[in-house]
């Protein structure tokens, strides 16, 4: 009787033991079927971002060669602006020394303070210089080749550059009107520019220098 006892406990021992074993191990597939799931989505996660990283390069890379083809453009472009600029400069000396070239010298006068010209800061013709130029006017009608009037208006270095070439225009205008209203001399033939301070031909430190600066050239050219 106690044999078949202790047989049938041992019978169900290990009825029971292999029916715990088989639970483990079916539990133990399963979590690693799971983590080999998560295991193959991390790696797919993983490839898509690298293909989007690769993307990304691709795109900075292409960006960069546009970057570097604009600037060479750019630079080209430059270079192009500089070489016509100085073609057209090469151009205008070419054409203004061919026109000095044509043209010749009949009379010249300097009206400047030093001679009876413009005082400082003034732009009335003075009675001094009128009479100069109503001289020049009775000499030339000897000469009937004078054809064209070259004014220039200058001034001393005192005050800013940009009012010292508004004042030296005003002078030249002032012995343009004269020549036009008093000896009918016509207007097309008539050329003014200012040089302001630019031009001085005394030392503008001295009075008499400054004196001589503020002045306005007039040139007749056949």
């Amino acid at each position: 009787m106690l044999k078949r006892a202790l047989i049938a406990l041992t019978v169900s021992t290990l009825a029971v033991t292999g029916t715990s074993a088989c639970a483990t191990k079916k539990f133990v597939n399963t979590r690693v079927g799971e983590v080999d799931g998560k295991v193959t989505t991390l790696s797919g996660d993983l490839e898509k971002n690298q293909q989007r990283i690769n993307e990304v390069d691709q795109k900075a890379g292409a960006a960069g060669d546009a970057a570097r083809a604009a600037d060479a453009r750019a630079a080209a472009a430059g270079e192009a602006a500089g070489t016509a600029r100085s073609a057209a400069d090469a151009a205008g000396a070419r054409a203004e020394a061919l026109d000095k070239a044509g043209r010749r010298l009949v009379y010249e006068v300097v009206l400047s303070e030093a001679k009876g010209g413009f005082k400082f800061g003034k732009t009335e013709l003075p009675d001094d210089a009128k009479a100069a130029l109503d001289k020049m006017i009775t000499d030339l009608q000897a000469d009937p080749k004078g054809v064209f009037f070259e004014i220039e208006g200058h001034t001393d270095s005192i005050g800013n550059p940009r009012s010292n070439e508004v004042l030296g225009m005003k002078r030249a205008e002032a012995v343009k009107r004269y020549l036009y209203e008093t000896h009918q001399v016509p207007l097309h033939k008539i050329n003014v520019i200012s040089y302001g301070e630019e031009k001085p031909v005394s030392d503008n430190k001295t009075r008499q220098g400054r004196a001589e600066n503020r002045r306005v050239v007039l040139r007749m050219l056949s």
